[in-house]
C-alpha cells in the first residue's frame, strides 16, 4: 500500500487507538442522527433527502477509517464519497425551494468539483499500476494531495458564499451546516498541507481528523435540533468570481507541479529546457495578446459582467432611488422653513446619486421639439443656451434612447452619430460627463445632463444598463406628473365650462318666459291688467339676471346665502302665475297649497322651482296641465312639481338624470337636474324623483320646517337671518 511505503513518521499506537475511538464515536453519532432526520421524514417534517444521504454516508466513512488504514483503497473511496455527498448537499441548499435558475453560476462550480474528486479514483488505480514503482508512487500521492486541496479550498469557498449569500434573517437555517462543513473541510484543508509537505500522514492528524469529524456531526445535530423552517437563499454574486478563480489557481498549480515532478523524474537536461520553454512560451502569449486595447475591453466587458461581482448593489441603490423619487427630500427655503425639492430636480438627483456625480440638469421638450433647461441640481453655475438642444438632437435621443459618454464625443469617438447632434456648448464645457435620456413609450420625456464625479471614470456597459432602466422608470414619472398637470388644467377649463352652461341654462329658461310674454303681448296687449302683469315680469326677469351674475361665482362651489323661514306656497304661487294658460301651451297649476314655512333661500329655491317647472312644461304634451303642490310631511315641507308627459326609464333616471351635460331634450344641456339637486343639497334638503315612461315625472323638493329646523339641524338657527 502506498500510504505504508510513504509514510514518513511512525506514531505511537496510542495515538492510532485514540483515532478508530472517536471514529467510532462520530460513526455512532451519525448513524444516530441519520435514522432520526429519516423518522423525522416519515412522520412529514420537512427533511433535506441530500442532507439524510451525506450524514448517512460519513457514519460509513468513519466506520472504514476506524477499520482501514488511511491510504487503503476503501478508505479513499469513503474519502471521495463523503466529499461528494456533501458537495451535493451544498447544491440542495442553493437550489431549495425550486430556485434552480437563481444557482446557475454555482453548477458549473459544482460539476468541476465533482469531477476533480472523481480522479482520485483514477489516481487509485495508477497506485496499484505502479506500486513498485517508488518515484510513481511518491508523484501520485503527491498529485493526490493537491487534487485534495482543490477540492477542499473551493468547498470551502461555497460554505462561504452559501451563508454570506443567505439573507440576514434566513442565515439560521443553514448557520450550523455551514459551521459543520467548515470544521470539516478547514481541518481537511490543513490536514492535506502538512501531509503534502511532509508526504505523509501523521497518525496524530489522524486522530484530530476523528474529533473534527465528531464535533462535526454534534453541530449537524444541533442544526437539525433548532430547524425550524426551510430557508430561501440568494446565492452571492460572488460565488463565480471566487471559485473560479480560486479552481484557475489550483489548477494551474496542480499543472506546475505535474510538470515539475516529471521533469525531475526524467532527470538530465530536459528540466532547463522546459523551464525556457516554458517562459518563451508564456512570454510570446502576454505580448500578443496586451497590445490589443479591443480584445483587452472585450474581454474586460465580458469577464466583468459574466464572473466578476457587479459594481453596484442594487437592492441599495433601488431603495435609495424610491427614497429620493418618493419622499422628495427637502431644502431649506429663504424663509428658514423646509421646502419640497421639485420633481424635476428630484429626477436629476436620483441618476446623479447612481454615477457619483455632484450636479446635473434636465431638459425637457418645449413646444417646437426642442429641449430647453427645466431644473437645475446643485448646478448654478451651468450657462445653458434658451434652446439648450435642436429639435434633431431631441430627435436622436427618442428614436435611440442611447447614452452618450461626452468624453468619448471629445475624443473623437461617435458610435451611433451623437457627435453630430450634441451641442458645442456641450462638448465646451468641460464639466459636462454625461448624457442620459428619459423615454415613456419611445418618447423623449426629459434628457439629464450630468456632472463630472469628484473620481472620473469611464462608463461601461452597468452603467449603461442601470442608467437606461432607471431612465425609463424616470420617464414614467414625470409623464405621470405631466398627465396630472394637465387634468388640473382641465378640470380647471372643465369648471369655467360648467359654470357658463349654467348661465346658458338660466338664460334660456329666462328667454323661454320673455318668448311666452312677447307671445301673451300679441293677443292681450290692450289688456291693462296684462300690461301690468307684463311689467312685473320684467322686472322680475330683470332682477334675475342680476341675481344670475352675482352668483356666478358660486356656480359649483355648492354654496347658497343665509337660510331663512320661506313660505313654500307664496314662492308656488308666484312661479305658477308665470305660465298663464295659453291656448296650445302646457300652463302650471297650483292645486294644494298647505301652510308651509321652510328654510329656505327664497331667490335659489325660485330658481330649484323654475328649472324643474320649465322641464315639465317641454316634457308636457300641449293644452296639458303641470301640477305643484305643497304640502308638510313629517319634518320637512315639500314642494312637487307633477308632469304627465313623456316620463324617464329607471335607468336614465339612475344614470344619467343628474349627470351633467346629459340630456333627452334636443339642444338642451342637460344641467337642470343636476343644478337643481345641487342647490337644494347645499340649502339641507332632498330633491326626489318618481318616473314612468308614458305616464309622467314627479320632482319633489324637501327642505326642513322651519318651526322644526332646530330639531333636524341644530346648526341651522345661526342661519336665520
Amino acid at each position: 500500500m502506498r500510504a505504508e511505503g510513504l509514510r514518513t513518521m511512525l506514531a505511537p499506537v496510542g495515538w492510532i487507538g485514540l483515532g478508530q475511538w472517536v471514529f467510532v464515536l462520530a460513526a455512532f453519532g451519525a448513524l444516530v442522527l441519520g435514522m432520526w432526520q429519516v423518522e423525522r421524514q416519515r412522520r412529514g417534517k420537512p427533511v433535506s433527502r441530500a442532507a439524510v444521504g451525506a450524514v448517512l454516508v460519513s457514519a460509513v466513512w468513519a466506520l472504514l477509517q476506524a477499520a482501514l488504514a488511511p491510504g487503503d483503497p476503501l478508505a479513499l473511496m469513503a474519502d471521495v464519497a463523503r466529499n461528494l455527498a456533501w458537495l451535493l448537499v451544498i447544491y440542495a441548499l442553493f437550489a431549495r425551494d425550486g430556485r434552480h435558475e437563481s444557482v446557475a453560476p454555482v453548477r458549473p462550480v459544482l460539476v468541476v468539483l465533482a469531477v476533480v474528486e472523481l480522479l482520485q479514483l483514477a489516481l487509485m488505480v495508477l497506485d496499484w499500476r505502479f506500486r513498485m514503482v517508488a518515484p510513481a508512487v511518491a508523484m501520485i500521492f503527491q498529485i493526490s494531495v493537491m487534487l485534495r486541496l482543490l477540492v477542499i479550498t473551493g468547498a470551502l469557498v461555497l460554505v462561504h458564499n452559501l451563508y454570506a449569500g443567505a439573507m440576514t434573517a434566513q442565515r439560521a437555517a443553514v448557520r450550523w451546516t455551514c459551521a459543520a462543513l467548515a470544521l470539516i473541510w478547514g481541518y481537511d484543508l490543513n490536514f492535506y498541507t502538512i501531509a503534502y509537505l511532509v508526504r505523509g500522514t501523521p497518525a496524530e492528524l489522524v486522530a484530530l481528523r476523528a474529533l473534527a469529524a465528531l464535533l462535526g456531526v454534534v453541530l449537524l445535530a444541533t442544526g437539525a435540533a433548532r430547524e425550524r423552517a426551510t430557508g430561501r437563499f440568494s446565492p452571492s454574486r460572488a460565488v463565480a468570481f471566487q471559485s473560479l478563480s480560486l479552481l484557475v489557481i489550483g489548477g494551474y498549480m496542480l499543472v506546475m507541479v505535474g510538470v515539475a515532478q516529471s521533469v525531475a523524474w526524467a532527470g538530465g537536461n530536459a528540466t532547463m529546457l522546459t523551464q525556457l520553454g516554458f517562459v518563451f512560451a508564456t512570454t510570446v502569449l502576454v505580448l500578443a495578446l496586451m497590445p490589443s486595447g479591443r480584445l483587452r475591453s472585450w474581454l474586460n466587458v465580458m469577464v466583468s459582467k459574466h464572473f466578476f461581482q457587479h459594481r453596484y448593489d442594487y437592492r441599495a441603490e433601488w431603495l435609495r432611488f424610491t427614497n429620493t423619487i418618493g419622499r422628495g427630500g427637502a431644502r431649506v427655503g429663504a424663509d428658514g422653513g423646509a421646502d419640497a425639492v421639485p420633481l424635476h430636480a428630484r429626477v436629476v438627483q436620483a441618476v446623479a446619486d447612481i454615477t457619483d456625480s455632484a450636479r446635473g440638469a434636465l431638459l425637457v421638450p418645449a413646444d417646437g421639439g426642442e429641449l430647453v433647461l427645466a431644473a437645475r441640481w446643485q448646478w448654478a453655475t451651468l450657462d445653458v443656451p434658451a434652446q439648450a438642444m435642436d429639435a434633431a438632437g431631441a430627435a436622436f435621443f427618442e428614436r435611440g434612447g442611447f447614452i452618450v459618454d461626452l468624453d468619448e464625443v471629445r475624443g473623437g469617438i461617435d458610435h451611433q452619430g451623437e457627435a453630430a447632434v450634441t451641442p458645442a456648448w456641450m462638448i465646451a464645457e468641460e464639466s459636462i460627463w454625461a448624457l442620459v435620456p428619459l423615454l415613456h413609450f419611445d418618447r423623449l420625456v426629459g434628457l439629464v445632463v450630468l456632472g463630472r464625479p469628484a473620481v472620473a471614470r469611464k462608463l461601461d456597459w452597468e452603467d449603461f444598463d442601470l442608467l437606461r432602466v432607471v431612465g425609463h422608470q424616470l420617464a414614467s414619472y414625470i409623464a405621470e406628473s405631466n398627465g396630472q398637470l394637465a387634468l388640473l388644467e382641465a378640470s380647471r377649463f372643465d369648471e369655467f365650462n360648467r359654470r357658463i352652461a349654467f348661465v346658458m341654462h338660466d338664460i334660456k329658461n329666462l328667454a323661454s318666459q320673455l318668448g311666452l310674454l312677447a307671445r301673451n303681448a300679441q293677443r292681450h296687449a290692450d289688456n291693462p291688467e296684462f300690461r301690468k302683469d307684463m311689467l312685473v315680469t320684467l322686472s322680475n326677469s330683470a332682477d334675475k339676471l342680476n341675481a344670475l351674475l352675482a352668483r356666478l361665482s358660486r356656480y359649483g362651489a355648492g354654496n347658497v346665502e343665509q337660510l331663512s323661514p320661506v313660505d313654500a306656497g307664496a314662492v308656488a304661487q308666484a312661479l305658477a302665475a308665470r305660465w298663464p294658460q295659453v291656448a296650445g301651451h302646457a300652463h302650471v297649476a297650483l292645486v294644494e297649497a298647505d301652510p308651509c314655512v321652510i328654510m329656505a333661500h327664497r331667490e335659489t329655491l325660485d330658481q330649484v322651482l323654475a328649472h324643474l317647472v320649465q322641464n315639465a312644461v317641454d316634457a308636457s304634451p300641449p293644452a296639458r296641465t303641470v301640477v305643484m303642490q305643497v304640502r308638510s310631511e313629517g319634518l320637512h315641507g315639500c314642494i312637487d312639481v307633477i308632469d304627465t308627459g313623456s316620463g324617464m326609464s329607471a335607468e336614465f333616471v339612475r344614470n344619467g338624470l343628474f349627470k351633467p351635460f346629459v340630456s333627452t331634450k334636443p339642444g338642451g344641456f342637460g344641467i337642470g337636474a343636476f343644478e337643481a339637486r345641487e342647490l337644494v343639497r347645499a340649502m339641507r334638503g332632498r330633491l326626489d324623483v318618481e318616473s314612468r315612461e308614458g305616464l309622467g315625472s314627479r320632482f319633489s323638493v324637501r327642505l326642513p320646517l322651519a318651526s322644526t329646523a332646530a330639531l333636524s339641524n341644530p346648526d341651522s338657527q345661526q342661519d336665520i337671518a
